[in-house]
Parts: C-alpha cells; structure tokens; sequence
C-alpha cells in the first residue's frame, strides 16, 4: 500500500509539473458533451466528456502496464 501512495504522489507532481511549465492543456474542458451553463449570478461547469475520455485513457494505461 505504501509503493502504491509514493507511486501516485509522484504522479500527482509530475502532473502538476507539466501543468505549471506548460500552462493550460487547450482541449481539457472544451470537449462536446461537456456541460456549462453560465447565468447572471450563476455558473456551473461539468466536464462531463472529459472526465470519460480520461478514465478510457487510464484505464487503458493500467491495463496495460498491469501485465
């Protein structure tokens, strides 16, 4: 358990790494499917297609390198 939370905290900064050197990603959150309503006082955002196209590609990956 411990290998497996040193493992996705190294993930997690490499992650956030490419992020902050490389700025925001243009298609995350632009993606058809992805909800955004925008009122006057109001706004709510679901990235609903991008959080399916990420769990394809993760899952994906793990199916993979598990092996």
């Amino acid at each position: 358990m411990g290998k497996l939370l040193i493992l996705g905290g190294i993930v997690l900064i490499g992650v956030g790494l490419f992020l902050f050197l490389f700025g925001k990603v243009p298609w995350i959150g632009k993606l058809p499917g992805d909800i955004y309503i925008k009122k006057e006082h109001f706004t709510f955002y679901f990235p609903l297609t991008t959080c399916i196209l990420i769990s394809v590609v993760l899952s994906a990956f793990f199916l993979i390198f598990r092996r």
